[in-house]
C-alpha cells in the first residue's frame, strides 16, 4: 500500500466541459444543500436551464464526488458520489468541493475516503472563516494523504462497503420515516387538543376544516375574540447587547436588550411561520418585526393560547398574503374553536403533557438515527484502515444493537 496525495489521484474543483456545451436553454440537475444527503435521501430530482445557473453555482457531472465545505454539514458526513445527472451534468450550492476521480482511484472508494472519522476531523481543524460560516479549504483537499491500495482492492473494500453501508441506510430511511410519522401524529392531535376533543370524550363538529371537532362545551369564536396580535419591532444589530431582555426573532432567541416591549410569559409567532415556529417565552421579551407577538390574551390562559397558535393553518393563510407570509388581520378573522376559560389550564396541561410524549419519541430516534451514523462511519474508517479483512467480514452484522 502507498500513500499518495489526493491532487495525484483526483481533480479538485475542476472545469466542467459538458456544463459549456448545453445550450442556453437546455436543463440541467440543480442540487441545493439540503437535498445533499447519502444513501436514498438524495434528491437529484431539481431542475434548472443553463442561463439561469450561468453564475455563482458548482458545477459537476455523474461520476464525481461531492464534498460539502461549509460546517456543520461537512462534519455530519454528507458527501455523495453523484450519478443519474440529467444529461449527465448538473450545478448547485457553491458549498460544494467537487472531486473528479482518475484513472488509480476507484470513485466508491474516494467516498469512503472521505466519510472517515480521520478525514472529518482533520478537515473540520483546517476550516477557517468565522463561527457558524467556517469551511473546508480546497488545499486541504488536496494534500490529503491517502493509503492506497491497489485498484482491485479499492473495488472490494468499496463492495463490502456498499452492502454494509446499504443496510445502515434503509434502517436510516426507517428511522426518518417514523420521524416524519411522529411530527404528522402531533400535527393533527394539536387541533384536537386545544379544542377540548382529546381530553374529555365527548366532541361535536365544528365546521371547520383544520379544528373538525370540538368538546360539546367549546365554542367557535374568531381568533380576535380571543386573543390580539401585535407586529413586532425592528432592532438594528448595534441596539443588541449581552441581557437582560431576550429579543425574539423568526429563529428563535436571538440576541439581548436593555428594555422589553412585551411582558412575559408571553407567545410568539413567525410572520413567514408554521406550526413549529410558535415561540413561548418564559420572561420578558423584545419581539422582532419579523415575528406577531400576543399583546392582549383577553382573560384567556396564556399556555393555552400557546397550543391554540400552534394549531392555526399558516401555510393557508400565507397563500392569501401578497408577499408570502401570516398576516395579523387574517389571523384574527380566524374560526377557531376553544373550550370555556374556566377548562383552559386543565386542557393545555394535558396538551403539555402530549407533547412531551411526542418529544420523547422525537429524541429516542434522533439518538438511533446518531448510532447508525456513528457505527456507518466506524465501519467505514476500518474497512479503510485494514482493521478486518472485507473478503472475510461479508455478512456480519453491523447494525447489531441498533434497532429501528
Amino acid at each position: 500500500m502507498t500513500t499518495v496525495r489526493l491532487r495525484h489521484l483526483a481533480q479538485v474543483n475542476p472545469l466542467t466541459p459538458a456544463f459549456d456545451r448545453l445550450a442556453s436553454e437546455d436543463e440541467l440537475t440543480f442540487l441545493p444543500m439540503e437535498l445533499v444527503w447519502p444513501g436514498s435521501r438524495l434528491d437529484i430530482s431539481r431542475r434548472r436551464t443553463k442561463v439561469s445557473v450561468t453564475t455563482g453555482y458548482t458545477r459537476f457531472q455523474d461520476g464525481d464526488v461531492l464534498v460539502p465545505k461549509i460546517t456543520p454539514t461537512f462534519e455530519a458526513g454528507r458527501s455523495v458520489l453523484i450519478g443519474g445527472l440529467l444529461g449527465g451534468v448538473g450545478t448547485g450550492t457553491t458549498e460544494l468541493h467537487v472531486l473528479r476521480p482518475g484513472p488509480h482511484i476507484d470513485p466508491r472508494f474516494l467516498l469512503y475516503v472521505v466519510n472517515t472519522h480521520s478525514f472529518l476531523k482533520l478537515g473540520e481543524a483546517e476550516m477557517y472563516g468565522v463561527a457558524g460560516q467556517q469551511r473546508v479549504p480546497d488545499s486541504f483537499l488536496r494534500d490529503l494523504p491517502i493509503e492506497l491500495p491497489p485498484l482491485v482492492e479499492q473495488r472490494s473494500i468499496a463492495d463490502f462497503l456498499d452492502a454494509e453501508t446499504a443496510r445502515v441506510d434503509h434502517l436510516t430511511a426507517k428511522l426518518h420515516r417514523q420521524s416524519q410519522l411522529v411530527t404528522e401524529r402531533e400535527e393533527a392531535s394539536i387541533p384536537m387538543g386545544v379544542a377540548g376533543a382529546l381530553l374529555y370524550t365527548a366532541k361535536v363538529r365544528t365546521g371547520l376544516p383544520w379544528m373538525p371537532f370540538m368538546n360539546p362545551d367549546a365554542q367557535v369564536v374568531p381568533l380576535l375574540r380571543v386573543l390580539q396580535l401585535q407586529r413586532g419591532v425592528d432592532l438594528s444589530d448595534d441596539q443588541r447587547i449581552d441581557g437582560p431582555v431576550p429579543v425574539v426573532t423568526t429563529a428563535g432567541l436571538s440576541g439581548w436588550h436593555n428594555r422589553a416591549i412585551a411582558e412575559g410569559p408571553g407567545v410568539v409567532i413567525r410572520r413567514y411561520g408554521s406550526r413549529g415556529n410558535v415561540h413561548w417565552v418564559d420572561s420578558d421579551y423584545w419581539p422582532h418585526n419579523t415575528t406577531l407577538y400576543v399583546k392582549n390574551f383577553n382573560g384567556n390562559s396564556r399556555r393555552y393560547c400557546y397550543h391554540l397558535l400552534r394549531a392555526l393553518p399558516y401555510e393557508m393563510e400565507q397563500v392569501k398574503a401578497a408577499i408570502p407570509g401570516v398576516n395579523r388581520n387574517d389571523l384574527h378573522r380566524l374560526k377557531v374553536a376553544i373550550v370555556p376559560q374556566a377548562l383552559q389550564e386543565s386542557v393545555a396541561q394535558a396538551m403539555d403533557s402530549e407533547m412531551a410524549k411526542f418529544q420523547v419519541a422525537r429524541e429516542r430516534i434522533q439518538r438511533l438515527r446518531q448510532l447508525l451514523s456513528e457505527r456507518r462511519q466506524a465501519l467505514i474508517t476500518a474497512a479503510l484502515t485494514g482493521q478486518f479483512d472485507v473478503s472475510t467480514a461479508s455478512g456480519r452484522n453491523v447494525t447489531d444493537g441498533v434497532s429501528a
